[in-house]
């Protein structure tokens, strides 16, 4: 059974940079249940734009904690 959290995201377009580049392995942010986040970053690369990531987004994982997917909401 996948579980699905909501969170926001407003990352700037030189930080979404380090994204995009791989300097940065990781993203972290809290879901809207207060639940910390953590995922790999190459998740995150088709959101990017000439912004950065602006959005509100799910996150789905089954029950071994395996991300299934992301998707921007908003």
């Amino acid at each position: 059974m996948a579980t699905t959290l909501r969170f926001s995201l407003h990352i700037s377009r030189e930080e979404a940079l380090r994204y995009y580049q791989g300097s940065a392995n990781s993203v972290v942010v809290s879901a809207e249940n207060g639940q910390r986040l953590q995922f790999p970053a190459e998740h995150i690369r088709p959101f990017i734009d000439q912004k950065g990531v602006q959005g509100t987004f799910s996150i789905s994982y089954d029950n071994d904690h395996k991300l299934i997917g992301i998707k921007r909401l908003a």
